[in-house]
């Protein structure tokens, strides 16, 4: 563990969010988990946004494609003199360096560095991304007059091909990042010391574990912790990490002087008894508020940076999937139907009129969380107005079966303070999520968006083999969805019965 390490930007970012994490990354990087199936997608789409960006500048020299970095050192000396847009610039001076997304040549004898997020706003962690980089650039000699950040414009409409010149915002950066510019070479020494030490620093756990993003190493540094913890308190986390400094970490030792708020109030009762709260009179009125035949109902859908169709915006969301469990009466054999798109052309017509036979015209439509398929069903109202009648129809109809859990007039202390359908379905049933594939709305868009060619910049799609058992999973996820309201709704029946 020699000292005068290279410190790199994604080194030093880690590094400002938690020193042990920085150690790791030099000293242990085999013991860090690599980003999973999932994020990966998330790294592909910055991946795509900053090739779109790149034909902003269209006279640019891309040095993204040399894979020896001792190579694109070099060559990024030598192309300096010839004050051309650069992409992908690599500098190194001491024991920093960074790469920049664009460096773009001003006057005689200075530059400007162009960050590409593909956020949709301008986030405070991006600025110490760029501090680091003028850092870099400015002490191998090079001359930073502006700092700037594209993003992407939400606004965008796209009408045949991607315009780069609306796709993109530019915001001036440069006075936010010249505030930090004086920390970095003091936390540069300090890390310097840290990556030389025999074993990791003794980092408290916090919120920096999950802000700005969560750590790798968090499932690590938290398994001390009882399962039902104070960190699954409802709310914010900052009574937890005030009970977690005087060395409380259950809910149920929680002392009587701390003011909690109702729900979290019924936590500790809850994991203080070992029983589940059920407030059977509220329970009793959201039941009596159905109506059948009851269709139980769920979309699946995705979205992406760069829009994929004509008339879509940025992170637009797309319905590619739904499923329809209609129960008659609650004893009942329920009936399923469900939609999953063919490929990857635009879904949303054809999935309007699978749909609009598949929901009758009367009794009521249960979801889980309204919001959600509130939303998509007015946004395809907007692109196909069509529809727009009979959506408002639904929107009528829809019961959110989410209420109950997300009052608290039904908590189990297996729930750990959440009441998504995920931590719900386990508690008041014998199902679970546990151990699927694909056990998540994320991981549904992504796998989907990977079988029709959408996953990375290849385009590549998998075997039809492999196709065809990823669609069965998708359908199996999202029918256990549906099929999972109907056994939370019996369990909340049976309990107002007892």
């Amino acid at each position: 563990m020699g000292k005068n390490i290279i410190i790199s930007k994604s080194k030093y970012l880690a590094g400002l969010q938690c020193l042990k994490y920085f150690w790791f990354l030099i000293n242990a990087k085999e013991e860090v988990p690599q980003p999973d199936f999932v994020n990966r997608f998330i790294f592909n789409q910055g991946t795509l946004v900053g090739e779109y960006a790149k034909n902003l500048y269209p006279d640019g020299i891309d040095l993204g494609k040399i894979g020896d970095l001792k190579e694109q050192l070099a060559r990024t000396l030598e192309l300096l003199s010839g004050r051309r847009p650069l992409f992908e610039a690599s500098i190194s001076s001491g024991n920093v360096y960074s790469r920049a997304d664009i460096l773009v040549p001003v006057d005689t004898d200075s530059w400007d560095i162009v960050e590409v997020k593909s956020s949709t706003q301008l986030k405070e962690e991006y600025i110490p991304d760029v501090a680091f980089q003028k850092y870099c650039f400015e002490k191998a000699g090079i001359n930073i007059r502006k700092c700037y950040l594209t993003y992407i414009n939400n606004q965008y409409v796209k009408e045949g091909n991607i315009d780069p010149s609306r796709l993109f915002k530019k915001a001036d950066i440069t006075a936010q990042v010249d505030e930090k510019l004086e920390e970095i070479g003091n936390r540069v020494r300090e890390m310097q010391e840290i990556a030389a030490a025999e074993s990791p620093p003794e980092i408290i756990i916090g919120k920096q574990c999950s802000n700005p993003y969560i750590c790798p190493l968090k499932d690590r540094c938290w398994k001390f912790l009882p399962d039902n913890n104070i960190f699954n308190l409802y709310g914010n986390k900052d009574k937890a990490i005030e009970l977690y400094s005087e060395g409380i970490l259950s809910i149920k030792d929680i002392p009587d002087r701390y003011d909690l708020n109702l729900k979290q109030q019924i936590q500790l009762e809850c994991a203080r008894t070992e029983k589940t709260k059920i407030d059977k009179d509220e329970i009793s009125k959201f039941i009596k508020k159905l109506e059948y035949p009851l269709y139980f109902f769920d979309f699946e859908t995705f979205s992406t940076a760069i829009p994929l169709y004509d008339g879509l915006k940025p992170y637009q969301r797309i319905p590619f999937q739904y499923s329809i469990h209609v129960l008659d009466s609650i004893d009942g054999k329920a009936e399923h139907r469900d939609f999953l798109a063919g490929g990857p052309e635009d879904p949303r017509e054809r999935l309007l009129s699978d749909l609009k036979k598949h929901l009758g015209d009367k009794g009521s439509v249960v979801v889980y969380y309204e919001l959600f398929e509130k939303s998509v069903l007015r946004e395809l109202a907007e692109a196909f107005p069509e529809y727009r009648e009979w959506a408002d129809s639904i929107i009528n109809r829809i019961i959110d079966l989410y209420k109950p859990f997300g009052n608290f007039h039904y908590y189990n202390s297996s729930q750990k303070g959440s009441a998504s359908v995920k931590s719900v379905l386990p508690a008041i049933t014998d199902l679970s999520y546990e151990g699927m594939e694909i056990g998540n709305g994320l991981a549904a868009s992504t796998y989907f968006l990977y079988i029709c060619g959408r996953y990375d910049t290849r385009g590549n799609c998998p075997a039809e083999e492999e196709t065809e058992r990823i669609r069965e999973l998708l359908i199996k996820y999202c029918r256990l969805d549906t099929g999972g309201m109907i056994h939370i709704l019996r369990g909340l029946i049976k309990e107002t019965e007892k």
